[in-house]
């Protein structure tokens, strides 16, 4: 590998994008880039390499006006990197339609890096928004006492005070609470609702 690309690879490492740091995605493009090329019987060596490199227009497109997947591909050319791997760094944003299976492959395991759960930061905000959500519908209900977001959003849990909620009522808002967050939160997919209504005895002896 050409000399200049290594170092526009190491300038990767100081940039971030949406949180996630971009010499770490790239890395992990050309990881999946290389498990789907096994799969499909591409050569691996060759779709590692374009995932690799598929974001270093990033290390440049500041200083040159275009996007950085033709930045990247021109660097690319520049330095030495056959027309296949070009193709697929000018492909992996759509700036020019896959045209190969290497291409379709960066391309697809660029989405499958950045969509990953926790990958950026907005899509961590968005996930921790709708914990707030759930927890805030359930304690909009009478007699509850606090509302438990669990098992990564798939499961509600609602602590009630027993003496303000009976065990038909405890059905009851089971069910109201499970309908308001189909209207409320319709994103939230299968999710159970479970509602605690606890009663303690206590006695002292001496």
């Amino acid at each position: 590998m050409h000399p200049e690309i290594v170092r526009l690879l190491g300038l990767l490492k100081y940039r971030v994008s949406h949180g996630q740091n971009t010499l770490n995605h790239c890395l992990e493009v050309a990881y999946l880039a290389g498990l789907l090329a096994g799969e499909m019987g591409v050569n691996i060596k060759i779709a590692r390499r374009a995932g690799l490199l598929h974001d270093i227009g990033l290390a440049i497109e500041h200083t040159v006006e275009g996007s950085h997947s033709i930045v990247g591909a021109e660097a690319a050319r520049k330095f030495g990197e056959n027309e296949e791997i070009c193709h697929a760094i000018r492909a992996h944003h759509d700036d020019e339609k896959p045209q190969s299976l290497v291409a379709w492959i960066v391309h697809t395991a660029n989405i499958l890096s950045t969509l990953r759960p926790g990958a950026r930061r907005p899509q961590m905000d968005n996930y921790i928004h709708r914990l707030e959500d759930l927890e805030s519908i359930g304690n909009s209900f009478e007699g509850v006492l606090k509302t438990y977001a669990v098992q990564a959003g798939k499961e509600v849990r609602v602590l009630v005070e027993s003496s303000r909620v009976t065990d038909d009522q405890a059905i009851m808002l089971t069910r109201d609470i499970a309908r308001k967050i189909e209207r409320e939160v319709p994103q939230a997919g299968p999710l159970r609702v479970t509602v605690v209504r606890e009663t303690r005895s206590v006695e002292m002896a001496r």
